[in-house]
């Protein structure tokens, strides 16, 4: 992990400042930037979306989903975490935590959007900073990427059905045009861009050539995410400042379902006897959210000034932190995990 992602907490911390004294400072500026849009999509925020999505999803080798069945356990208790488990999850905490529990302290009027973009987070799975999560916990390499691809791929499918349902269980309406539309710009056309520039990349210099395009491109990716953020937080000034509890309250139930989900798929894999190097991504994987991906979707589906922009948002604001914090309990934990992984490996050896 490079020190710039080390500390993108303190960098967001900052664009937090920056962006609040901007939209005081020069507001014309920031109702130009929001007004800068065609068919509900806003230009700028669209190309700073590309520059962060792009250059992770070239680091993706959709090849590698023919190791997919190397490791069935681990991926098996990945997609059921990620699918069948923490967009639900989600859902439920939102419900309770802000609908419930700490709405006399939230502005009314925001209550399902901040659900709405806790649901939109979740539904969005990790693509490309679990590489550094199952790095630090020595995971398996071909798990990881095979396990990301393969997410990647059900997420062209499921991303936009499973946000509708939870949406529409949650009673927010629901604008099919605009997430079919997120959908395909934020999503499917970056993929095949992506691929197509991968597959040139190693078609002219191999594999050094992939690897200096994207150490030139990673910077300026993360440029990106926090120039988006000044223009949030510059839209999101004045209703932060009246209710300063906001995100603290919002990171409540984004604190749990990392830990819950990212808990579940850890005891999932060492009940069905898969490796430690499996287990770390695996948990990594099942509980870390593309939250770039989420950012887009809530500002296309709700706008920039909207309760789902804030909490998507707020996501980005505890990722590195609340990983960090689960990759020290993977790595501690592994002489437990690995005591009851071995009865299960012995009984595998005498079939």
């Amino acid at each position: 992990m490079s020190t710039f992602e080390r500390y993108l907490t303190l960098w967001v911390a900052l664009c937090i400042v920056v962006g609040i004294g901007l939209g005081h400072l020069m507001p014309s500026v920031f109702h130009a930037i929001g007004a800068a849009e065609i068919a509900k999509v806003n230009l700028p925020v669209a190309a700073l979306i590309w520059l962060m999505i792009v250059p992770m999803l070239v680091k993706i080798d959709f090849a590698a989903l023919g190791q997919v069945k190397e490791h069935w356990r681990g991926i098996g208790v990945t997609l059921f975490v990620n699918w069948a488990v923490k967009p639900f999850s989600m859902a439920a905490l939102g419900l309770l935590f802000i609908g419930y529990l700490f709405r006399p302290y939230l502005p009314a009027d925001q209550i399902d959007s901040y659900i709405a973009g806790l649901i939109i987070l979740a539904a969005a799975p990790c693509t490309a900073m679990v590489f550094v999560w199952s790095n630090l916990t020595k995971g398996e390499p071909h798990f990881t990427l095979s396990q990301v691809a393969l997410n990647d791929t059900i997420m062209v499918f499921a991303f936009a059905p499973v946000v509708g349902l939870l949406l529409g269980l949650s009673a927010i309406t629901v604008p099919w045009d605009t997430l079919v539309l997120s959908v395909a710009l934020y999503i499917v056309v970056p993929v095949i861009a992506a691929q197509i520039l991968r597959r040139r990349l190693l078609a002219t210099g191999g594999e050094p050539a992939l690897k200096r395009f994207l150490d030139r491109l990673q910077p300026l990716s993360l440029v990106a995410l926090l120039a988006t953020l000044v223009l949030l937080f510059g839209f999101q000034g004045e209703q932060i400042l009246a209710q300063p509890l906001v995100i603290a309250l919002l990171a409540v139930p984004i604190l749990i379902q990392v830990y819950f989900n990212s808990g579940l798929a850890y005891l999932l894999n060492r009940l069905t006897g898969e490796q430690h190097c499996v287990a770390g991504p695996s948990a990594l994987i099942g509980a870390s959210n593309f939250f770039e991906l989420a950012v887009a979707a809530a500002i296309s589906l709700f706008g920039f000034q909207s309760g789902a922009a804030l909490a998507t948002v707020v996501g980005v604001l505890i990722e590195v932190p609340v990983m960090l914090s689960v990759v020290w309990i993977v790595n501690r934990s592994k002489g437990w995990y690995e005591r009851g992984e071995k009865p299960r490996g012995v009984a595998e050896a005498k079939r």
